[in-house]
């Protein structure tokens, strides 16, 4: 895809995977510019147009028409504090930001899911994320990107316990439940930020690998 003068809008800037992400986007010649509205200020960038606050209030504010839209939101029901409070990021929060892109001129939303989405999951958290991706295909875009990453790896501000305890055991599982580095997941969406298709693709953790690599 000839990206020359593109503007990508990204949610999810200040999390491990939006970082790694973020950086990769600005250093890119081909790229326009970056709307990354963010509860924390980033490190300023001529590239770069950083919104911040809370992104429910910033939505409806964010001018200007976008190309590409990347999703890295994501939270646990740990650090949520609630299944409510879970739902409403990983569900609520990421339909909005479609639809805020969608409504902006996006064409492509490239988003992070999870291994395992699926609506008629025994577990809460894949549930949530099969209700996730459903919403989306529903939105009708021209091109979806649903990434399903196993478990990320990668030093955080706020470190996992389970996360941490988890990473030995699924560094050694094949396939797609082998966990991911999040700097590798952050540039198999660069490169699937370049490829065109029409419809919805679904990119399990093992391909996301491969493409990261």
């Amino acid at each position: 895809m000839h990206l020359t003068h593109q503007r990508i809008l990204l949610a999810g800037a200040t999390g491990l995977t939006g970082g790694y992400l973020l950086d990769r986007l600005l250093n890119e010649p081909a790229i326009g510019g970056v709307l990354a509205p963010s509860r924390r200020p980033l490190v300023a960038n001529p590239q770069l147009e950083n919104p911040v606050g809370n992104l429910r209030v910033l939505l409806p504010q964010l001018t200007g028409r976008v190309d590409i839209a990347h999703c890295c939101l994501g939270t646990t029901i740990k650090q949520a504090g609630s299944k409510t409070a879970f739902r409403a990021v990983d569900l609520d929060m990421v339909v909005a930001f479609a639809k805020r892109a969608r409504e902006m001129g996006a064409r492509h939303l490239i988003v992070i899911s999870a291994v395992g989405a699926d609506v008629n999951s025994w577990a809460f958290y894949n549930r949530v994320k099969g209700e996730m991706e459903n919403a989306l295909r529903d939105q009708n875009w021209p091109q979806l990107t649903l990434c399903r990453p196993s478990l990320l790896l990668g030093k955080r501000d706020k470190p996992r316990l389970g996360e941490q305890l988890a990473a030995p055991l699924t560094r050694l599982i094949p396939g797609k439940y082998r966990a991911i580095d999040a700097r590798q997941l952050a540039r198999a969406m660069w490169q699937l930020t370049l490829e065109e298709h029409h419809g919805v693709r679904v990119v399990e953790s093992d391909e996301l690998r491969k493409l990261g690599k």
